[in-house]
């Protein structure tokens, strides 16, 4: 069959029931999956149906599934709270420029989960996919098979995907966190620490503040502790009292007065622990947190590196955005650099520090 008849026979198909499955086309066509999927997207470039995941829709079926006209994307992510609050703030408020509406799907950070909330939005018919994957970097070979099924244009938020792990190149908006590492251990080798301990949070994040540590640290000529010690999120923890209280008692042995630690939480914890013991704050112990999402709230605010979380946001929806207006074709990595915000848990300095390559 030649592919001008199976394009008749697909939007005959189209007007009879209003949306295709490729499953079903393939049996009615009796051709692949593969040559279904291309005919769709022949189909879709010339504005005669809208691809959708799994199949496709009629034009005039999308925007009845979206009040008025208004192109609908997705957004998942894997907590609406906290970091990415910013994230889907910064989205929405970029959608909102180009009159497109946000629809939202959050995963808790459970790999299961979030394969259910990528079936429901893509199946409400979205034009594309904004995504943070609840798996970090490391899970690449494991998530992106499951992406690169989706047939509509997807942008990685704070995740990267790429050769050899997936079939596909990704586009991706993510933070440089090895830079904003960088940020704080630049500060404390302003202030004259030369031996400086560190705390990180097990979470995808760290993987990027070791490099960014590791790098600094060698350019500085700062000596570092990284903490084996995993510190409580909340004060009411069974144990709290003794995971600070160990962490505190390695920057003692190693020497440090410094302490870089990820995330606001522990930090307004290990400050307040601190000052328990009799520590002042930032005499005896200077702090920097990494989020910058609670930070100026903690007993003594904190010195903190900030990720561009709405920037990030606003970035990858605007990406996405003219992918589908038919922007730019080419694939897209952009990274978005942190910001360091001084506050009363570590003291301003007022010489600006030697620049340092972090590359």
């Amino acid at each position: 069959m030649l592919a001008q008849e199976r394009h008749e026979l697909i939007l005959r198909s189209l007007r009879r029931h209003g949306r295709l499955r490729v499953t079903d086309l393939v049996t009615e066509l009796g051709v692949s999956a593969i040559t279904v999927r291309r005919d769709l997207a022949e189909l879709d470039s010339a504005g005669l149906l809208r691809r959708v995941h799994g199949g496709a829709i009629g034009t005039a079926g999308a925007e009845q599934g979206t009040p008025g006209s208004r192109q609908t994307i997705g957004i998942v992510v894997p907590s609406a709270a906290a970091y990415y609050s910013d994230v889907i703030r910064g989205a929405e408020a970029m959608a909102a420029r180009y009159d497109t509406r946000l629809v939202l799907g959050v995963s808790g950070y459970d790999a299961t989960t979030e394969l259910e909330r990528i079936d429901k939005v893509l199946g409400i018919g979205v034009g594309g996919l904004l995504i943070s994957t609840a798996l970090g970097d490391g899970a690449a070979d494991r998530i992106g098979s499951r992406l690169d099924d989706v047939d509509v244009p997807v942008v990685l938020m704070e995740r990267a995907f790429g050769f050899p792990h997936v079939a596909r190149e990704y586009d991706h908006v993510r933070t440089d966190h090895a830079y904003g590492a960088m940020l704080a251990l630049r500060h404390f080798a302003a202030l004259g620490h030369r031996r400086i301990a560190i705390n990180l949070q097990a979470t995808v994040t760290a993987y990027w503040l070791r490099r960014g540590i590791e790098t600094a640290a060698k350019a500085l000529g700062v000596e570092i502790f990284l903490s084996p010690v995993d510190l409580p999120m909340r004060g009411d923890d069974p144990g709290a009292v003794a995971q600070l209280d160990a962490f505190l008692a390695e920057c003692e042995a190693f020497g440090s007065r410094a302490v870089l630690i990820h995330s606001d939480e522990h930090g307004a914890r290990l400050v307040e622990r601190a000052m328990e013991l009799g520590l002042r704050v930032p005499e005896d112990l200077a702090v920097i947190a990494y989020n910058d999402v609670t930070a100026a709230l903690a007993v003594v605010p904190l010195t903190a590196v900030c990720p561009p979380r709405y920037a990030l946001g606003e970035t990858a929806c605007d990406l996405l955005i003219r992918k589908l207006q038919g922007g730019p074709a080419s694939i897209q990595h952009l990274s978005l650099l942190p910001t360091l915000n001084i506050r009363t848990s570590c003291g301003a300095v007022e010489e600006s520090p030697a620049e340092i390559s972090v590359g």
